[in-house]
């Protein structure tokens, strides 16, 4: 099966496409670094680097692909912002749904923040609903923590999926995991101590929970930082200096807490290991702190294809 992604980003939707079967016949991001870390990891993947407004008007070249996904835009949404929703310039879920309309996919799954299902934003996501349910789609929404699916950070996220009408009947939530996933010390522990840092063990067993929700922030807002205060201290009860993030791992002699580096940063958001960031700093660890985790996408696309393909079997038969 075949899809399209908006608003890529680093790849970490792509990747959870991809686990789950999909093939991407374009990925479409406006951002040049993360276009860059896209081609970087799969120089193969036809990377569309484009205002999503702009591209929607070439969206029927792609007629008939089965899943349109992706990413929109979360500050119109975000308790960190202004909530101004449909009213924010950078709300694109009206360019979406025009895409979706040239595209006709059996299938749509988008993520957005949790401050989505806030109560303010009621009449937007029935509205939604009902412009879905005109271009012949059944939908629906969810939210789903990250560390659910095995990823070791608690990050809650809304996801919503619509289906063509035929296809919703066979549609189904993932499970979550039976057991937790690791602790951010047992994930990290063989990054921290890539240098040979001797307290890498000591320090394992103090960071014995998942990550708090990691925060990419804006291209206004936010460095290469964990987040704001109250994130900070949350990193700081697991032996974690949220305050910068760093070049390297610690030297064999470091004392004191450590700080992540993005390919940490990354691992604790589901990215495979081998998954390259491109560009400085900054730019990569805002990639990583804005992505949607793998695991937790490749679950709910493989029930939207699990959907789609049952009742094309019973078609076929």
């Amino acid at each position: 099966m075949h899809s399209i992604e908006l608003c890529a980003g680093a790849g970490g939707q792509a990747i959870g496409l991809e686990t789950a079967g999909f093939e991407h016949e374009a990925l479409v991001e406006i951002d040049r670094h993360c276009c860059d870390t896209l081609r970087l990891n799969r120089p193969s993947w036809n990377v569309i680097e484009d205002d999503l407004r702009i591209f929607k008007e070439r969206a029927s070249d792609y007629a008939g692909v089965e899943l349109v996904a992706g990413g929109l835009p979360c500050p119109p949404f975000s308790v960190a912002g202004k909530q101004l929703g449909a009213l924010d310039e950078r709300n694109l879920f009206p360019d979406a749904l025009d895409i979706i309309d040239a595209v006709r996919p059996k299938a749509v799954m988008i993520e957005n923040v949790r401050g989505f299902l806030d109560a303010v934003f009621e009449d937007y996501r029935l509205g939604l609903k009902k412009q879905l349910k005109k271009l012949g789609y059944e939908a629906d929404w969810r939210l789903l923590n990250a560390s659910d699916f095995g990823v070791p950070q608690l990050r809650p996220r809304v996801v919503i999926v619509a289906t063509q009408a035929s296809f919703w009947s066979d549609f189904e939530w993932p499970t979550v995991e039976r057991v937790n996933p690791k602790t951010v010390g047992q994930t990290l522990v063989d990054m921290m101590s890539a240098n040979g840092w001797h307290g890498a063990k000591q320090w394992m067993a103090r960071a014995n929970d998942i990550a708090p929700t990691i925060v990419g922030g804006s291209k206004k807002h936010g460095g290469p930082d964990l987040g704001p205060t109250r994130a900070k201290k949350a990193w700081a009860s697991l032996g974690v200096n949220g305050h910068t993030v760093a070049d390297a791992p610690p030297e064999p002699d470091f004392v004191g807490m450590p700080r992540l580096t993005v390919p940490m940063v990354a691992l604790l958001q589901g990215f495979p290991p081998e998954w390259k960031i491109s560009g400085r700093k900054t730019a990569a660890y805002r990639q990583v702190g804005n992505a949607f985790p793998p695991p937790v996408a490749a679950a709910v696309a493989a029930q939207l294809k699990k959907a789609i393909s049952v009742r094309r079997s019973l078609a076929a038969a």
